[in-house]
């Protein structure tokens, strides 16, 4: 038995947020059927293609079912009413509004499924201003102050390297009130609706920030304050060869050891006199050996300093291989297979933690049952 063995999902999301979400659902024993258009959800036309659909398709879907279907026609209504009446978990990234509109809303299916706990991702939430306002990941990030913080020179703007907002400020919090809620209604018999606005929920990602904002008055501005890029103990060095020495010698005895690895001259260990004078030091040093040179130099030495390694060199880390990151597999109708997404599930409670299980094809259906619960 797996944790969420018996737990009945009905996934009405497309792309990242809510997909993620039922993903982590479905890793941890939950059934998932995606409702999906006739011609499918977006994603599965996105680059790069893998069989029929996308593979990052096959990477969100793994281990779900898929019920592609026409919303507006009565039979298929009643049908996903149906379904709907013997759901456990409801999951939506409509604007506010929509699913309403459709019959689909929370109200409606309260009224025929009082124990479901239905989930709204949205930018913005369910009330307030900007409710309706469209957005992307980018632009959460912009709107809440984490852009501003490490950007570097905004004519040459570094954008966030994973869409933070859509899995940090949508997936996790939605998993993690869906199972708040599932307690809940343990002990109540009885849903609720659930609303994630992913948006807000980026500011705990800047806890740092807000305690210098809230208790000084004072707000980091781009590239000001101790982890991004102010100080010279935190930040990225170009090797000879154009290789990222990455330096997180926070804490002083990891300061005191990188600064023996580079032979840091004296007068500048000290980094609180002048630390744009100390990292400009270490970047010249850093710069005058290849990369090669600086993991043999640090071979040993326990100072969080380390080169940063590639995509594809880190999927080959014999430290994640033998920890089983990419140990399963996802299929798809082809019958190729890829190594999974890693999902922060430990093994005991994945469904399959090291087999193979296959992302959902596409199939047109009008009133044909999917498989459910009893």
């Amino acid at each position: 038995m797996k944790p969420l063995d018996g737990l009945f999902v009905l996934d009405f999301s497309t792309l990242l947020p809510g997909p993620m979400a039922t993903l982590l659902l479905a890793e941890a024993g939950a059934q998932v059927l995606k409702i999906e258009p006739l011609a499918g959800e977006a994603m599965r036309a996105y680059e790069p293609p893998w069989g029929d659909d996308s593979a990052i398709f096959g990477l969100l879907n793994r281990g779900k079912q898929s019920l592609a279907i026409d919303l507006k026609e009565p039979a298929a209504r009643e049908h996903v009413l149906g379904l709907a009446r013997k759901a456990d978990v409801v999951v939506e990234q409509f604007r506010p509004g929509v699913m309403d509109r459709l019959g689909f809303g929370y109200d409606a299916l309260s009224r025929i499924n009082p124990r479901l706990i239905y989930c709204s991702i949205t930018g913005y939430g369910q009330t307030g201003p900007r409710a309706l306002e469209a957005g992307h990941d980018l632009n959460y990030a912009g709107d809440t102050g984490m852009l501003a913080l490490s950007m570097g020179d905004v004519a040459h703007a570094v954008l966030p390297a994973t869409p933070l907002g859509d899995i940090g400020g949508g997936s996790y919090p939605a998993v993690i009130n869906i199972l708040l809620a599932l307690e809940e209604r343990r002990r109540t018999g009885t849903g609720r609706h659930i609303d994630i606005a992913m948006s807000e929920n980026m500011f705990p990602f800047a806890y740092w920030a807000l305690a210098t904002g809230f208790a000084t008055g004072h707000w980091p501005g781009n590239g000001t304050d101790l982890v991004t890029g102010f100080s010279p103990r935190y930040r990225v060095y170009a090797t000879r060869d154009r290789q990222a020495l990455v330096v997180a010698a926070l804490e002083p005895k990891f300061w005191a050891t990188f600064c023996d690895v580079v032979n840091l001259p004296e007068d500048l260990r000290n980094d609180a006199v002048d630390p744009a004078a100390t990292s400009l030091e270490i970047a010249r040093i850093v710069a005058s050996e290849d990369s090669a040179v600086w993991a043999q130099r640090l071979e040993g030495k326990d100072c969080c300093v380390s080169l940063a390694a590639s995509m594809e060199d880190a999927v080959r880390d014999p430290h994640f291989i033998a920890r089983g990151v990419f140990a399963a597999q996802v299929t798809n109708a082809q019958g190729t297979s890829l190594p999974a997404l890693p999902m922060p599930i430990i093994p005991a409670f994945r469904v399959k933690p090291e087999g193979a299980l296959p992302a959902p094809g596409l199939h047109g259906h009008t009133g044909i049952p999917a498989k459910v619960p009893e």
